[in-house]
């Protein structure tokens, strides 16, 4: 590729629902650029920005890809990101560092959650965007349904900038809502044509909606306009261009991906009408690590080298690959800067761009520019490169918390240890899954966003690594207390011939009603009965202990042990003795009513208003408890404490009852009673059955009595006197 200037780049962000054919769309972009010589496609495996084994095995692009082209003196750097929920990860990092997002809707399917999702997202961080309606050219397709959805939901917000053209039913052209003018598409290609009576109609119908659109985004236009009604062409691109850069104007075109059918005009348009990282609202803000005080950096080749990671790949044979944004400045082989986030200076090396996974060497890399840096065994994504004499962390994005949680057990014996470092990699890949191993369990759980995605790592720990694993449910983290008082006693005594052991102990337990105290230990020993020696390995041998209860083996909670008596021998007794003395002490707390205690967790349920039925009734099945409910942006947001063993799946059930609409966070609250929960849970479905329908029930089950009773006892007279006549 040839230099660029920051002007002339863009940096567009592929995004919207699984299946809508943005990898498809990405392969047409390449090919009506002359990037590739041939159109590769998804279920060949051939594509790409798909490259990656599993992303060919599944069909569906599981990890982000870039893949640069040039058009009309300008690079484009196009950004093809994950649209599966499970892979959110994905889209966050990517397009926090895009100049604008590009949200792919078909024109079957309509608006879906992906892009519902896209679009929130992009407004809450003020993202540049448009929308491409894509398979125009399928026999449903629908452009009117999908632009009257998109303007019910986002309002003024949404700009048509193109008019499908349809002739004898089939896809053939578009009109231009900026120029007036009407294209027919000739292979990559298309040439203007004549516009039909019927089609001017049209374009008269949105022509005002444009022109106002394009002149709120600046006052000088809207004040023309109020005046004279009209705005030039050039007015119009003008007043757009600053609209969409700000976020607040949405364009809207059209095409079909696969024949690539309207990709030259969506490049056109990408060109003239989307921000470049210099027509970015705001310079990138940050902090002086030395000073931490603010610092920003505008996006200049005069400004002081910076970059930010925003991809990171693991890669057997090149090693640890960084996929960066230069911030500020020029980036070139010779370069040497800091890792602001860890404070360790390094040499650039080799500096390339990325298209798939083919490295092009570069010279360099300018402001606002895409490229990749390899071999930086201790940077991560999310980490700030900078020039070690003008210091800069910039802020990265905060992942979701994970929602679903599995184990992950290796198949064979003794490799456990090559699992973890397996994970610890693949976590540099995508930083939104976790990686934790309890001491009350002893597993690995893998935590993440849902099932696809740790079935995923799963394929990639056997496939990049060589060692094969399974997921299972993970253990409960159980706990056991007692519910009343007990004064126990423990007594060890063995004499085997020469030095023996003697331990005595008489210990008051009790239930320790403190949630911040799992266990006291008292000494309340007067007269010497136990020596002041051997009191710290009686406290010893019973915080040794607690960790197997006596009801089912989990550890003890919310205990008080007061030593108040003893014994002991002036020669055979030790600490070795009074430990296994308090052990056996401990033992008699099977006779303190002792009770299961399972973790409760407290869910932040977020989900549309016609879903609340549907999430309530499946919270009192799943033996929850509803706390609250507040309205929120999207909907409702319902409280709920719920049992750690009905919610390890939750994140996949919660989709499939909202459409995907529906989300949680979820934190440890308390550990309670399996008993009071079982309670709760026959009210609460007793509850979900409805009171009406349970009164109506016993009403039923009243009157059907009162008729069948009298009948039955009048049967039973009848038929004894026929008895007694025979």
């Amino acid at each position: 590729m040839k230099d660029y200037t920051s002007q002339n780049i863009r940096n567009i962000a592929i995004v919207g629902h699984g299946g809508e054919g943005k990898t498809t769309l990405t392969e047409a972009l390449l090919w009506t650029t002359g990037a590739i010589d041939r159109m590769g496609r998804v279920e060949e495996g051939t594509t790409v920005s798909d490259y990656d084994p599993e992303e060919i095995r599944r069909q569906f692009s599981i990890s982000t890809a870039v893949a640069p082209v040039e058009w009309k003196d300008t690079k484009i750097n196009f950004i093809d990101i994950p649209g599966y929920f499970d892979f959110i990860g994905e889209m966050m990092g990517p397009l926090r560092i895009a100049d604008a997002a590009l949200i792919v809707i078909g024109a079957v399917t309509g608006l879906s959650v992906g892009a519902e999702k896209a679009m929130a997202y992009t407004s809450k961080h003020s993202i540049p965007r448009a929308i491409f309606i894509n398979s125009m050219d399928r026999e449903n397709a629908d452009y009117d349904k999908v632009i009257s959805q998109l303007k019910e939901k986002y309002q003024t917000a949404i700009c048509p900038v193109m008019l499908p053209i349809y002739e004898d039913g089939k896809f053939i052209g578009f009109s231009s809502l900026v120029t007036g003018k009407s294209y027919r598409y000739l292979d990559k290609f298309s040439k203007e044509m004549d516009t039909t009576p019927e089609m001017q109609e049209k374009i008269d119908e949105v022509w005002e909606e444009v022109t106002e659109a394009a002149a709120s985004a600046d006052d000088e236009l809207m004040e023309k306009y109020f005046e004279t009604g009209e705005l030039t062409d050039e007015e119009k691109f003008r007043g757009l261009r600053k609209g969409i850069a700000a976020a607040t104007i949405t364009p809207v075109f059209c095409g079909a991906a696969l024949p690539a059918l309207g990709i030259s005009n969506l490049l056109n348009f990408i060109v003239t009408l989307m921000p470049s990282p210099v027509e970015k609202a705001s310079p990138k803000r940050g902090t002086n690590p030395k000073t931490n005080e603010p610092a920003e950096r505008v996006c200049s080749v005069d400004e002081p080298f910076s970059a930010q990671v925003f991809k990171t790949l693991a890669d057997p044979f090149v090693g640890k690959i960084s996929l960066i944004k230069i911030i500020s400045g020029v980036l070139t082989p010779n370069t040497q800067f800091t890792n602001a986030n860890i404070e360790k200076t390094a040499k650039a090396g080799s500096v390339s761009t990325m298209c798939g996974k083919k490295l092009t060497p570069s010279f360099k890399l300018i402001a606002g520019d895409i490229g990749v840096l390899t071999k930086l065994a201790d940077t991560k994504t999310g980490d700030t490169l900078c020039d070690p004499v003008h210091p800069i962390v910039f802020p990265w994005v905060t992942y979701p918390e994970p929602s679903y949680s599995m184990a992950i057990v290796a198949k064979k014996k003794g490799e456990e240890d090559k699992i973890m470092q397996g994970l610890q990699r693949l976590a540099e890949e995508d930083p939104s899954f976790r990686i934790e191993k309890p001491a009350e369990t002893s597993e690995t759980i893998l935590s993440g966003q849902g099932e696809m995605q740790l079935d995923v790592t799963v394929k990639k720990l056997a496939s990049k690594f060589g060692v094969e694993s399974t997921l299972v449910d993970p253990k409960i983290p159980y706990r056991e207390t007692i519910r009343k008082s007990i004064d126990a006693e423990g007594r060890h005594k063995k004499q085997t011939g020469g030095h023996g052991q003697f331990g005595h102990v008489k210990i008051l337990f009790e239930p320790l009603y403190d949630e911040d105290k799992d266990f006291e230990f008292v000494d309340n020993v007067v007269g010497g009965v136990v020596p002041r020696a051997f009191i710290p390995a009686v406290e010893k041998g019973l915080r040794e202990n607690i960790v197997r209860g006596v009801l089912a083996g989990y550890p003890m909670v919310h205990l008080r042990a007061t030593l108040h008596d003893g014994s002991y021998h002036p020669v055979d007794s030790s600490e070795m003795a009074f430990k296994t003395a308090a052990r056996l002490a401990l033992k008699k707390c099977v006779d303190a009513d002792p009770v299961l205690l399972e973790p409760i967790y407290s869910l932040d349920i977020t989900v549309p208003d016609e879903y609340m039925g549907d999430i309530i009734g499946d919270m009192n099945r799943r033996r929850g408890r509803v706390l609250g409910m507040n309205p929120v942006e999207d909907g409702q947001e319902v409280v709920v404490e719920v049992p750690l063993s009905e919610i390890f799946k939750y994140a996949t059930d919660l989709r499939a009852m909202t459409q995907g609409r529906g989300s949680f966070t979820k934190k440890f609250v308390r550990y309670a009673s399996a008993m009071i929960l079982i309670h709760s849970t026959a009210f609460f479905l007793l509850e979900a059955l409805s009171w009406s329908f349970f009164y109506r029930t016993a009403l039923r089950i009243a009157l059907s009595s009162a008729v069948t009773l009298p009948l039955v006892y009048f049967c039973q007279k009848l038929f004894s006197v026929n008895r007694q006549k025979i």
